[in-house]
């Protein structure tokens, strides 16, 4: 009898086990199949922010410091979410510190908001060489992505702010470098 009741708890276990993943993949996976491209060929967020100024944060540094929005004031700002287990995140990164480098002269900011263990992504960006502003949390970067209009939580998700705060462009997905330069440079 109890090895039928062990059974029984084992196999409820493991259909919920089987239930959150397949919620997970759902929400976080297939939710950018889900939305699509777009007539322009874009992939779109949940919510559309673009023309709208851009929301408040204060979220954690690699170096320990808090981080406003309000620091970017001025500058183009590209924010860019991304984690260390995101492939498509880690692939783009050391484009993002090419075109930081190559354009910050000019009030071009990067902001890496990482989803992700502080020091999981610490040593990645160190070792990519990240020269950009790196932010890393985990409940405070999910509220943040969701302020910025990405309430799937699809990664990577970037955000390209001007100089005065109003969000001008969003993108879920790996960035095109190509995309990316010509969006950077309409707005510095």
């Amino acid at each position: 009898m109890k090895s039928r009741y062990v059974i029984l708890l084992l196999s409820v276990g493991l259909l919920a086990s089987f239930g959150g993943a397949l919620a997970y993949r759902y929400v976080f996976f297939d939710s950018q199949a889900r939305q699509g491209p777009s007539l322009s060929g874009e992939s779109q967020p949940a919510v559309n922010l673009v023309g709208q100024q851009r929301p408040d944060f204060r979220i954690g540094s690699d170096t320990g410091e808090w981080v406003s929005a309000d620091l970017f004031d001025g500058q183009v700002t590209l924010l860019n979410f991304w984690a260390t287990w995101c492939a498509p995140c880690r692939k783009e990164m050391p484009m993002l510190v090419e075109l930081y480098e190559e354009h910050s002269d000019q009030g071009f900011e990067v902001v890496g908001v990482a989803m992700d263990d502080v020091q999981q992504a610490r040593d990645f960006a160190e070792d990519i060489g990240v020269t950009y502003t790196v932010l890393i949390g985990s409940t405070d970067v999910m509220a943040m992505v969701q302020s910025y209009g990405n309430l799937s939580g699809v990664l990577p998700y970037s955000v390209l702010i001007d100089r005065d705060g109003i969000i001008r462009w969003t993108y879920a997905g790996e960035l095109d470098p190509e995309e990316l330069a010509r969006r950077v440079k309409q707005w510095l």
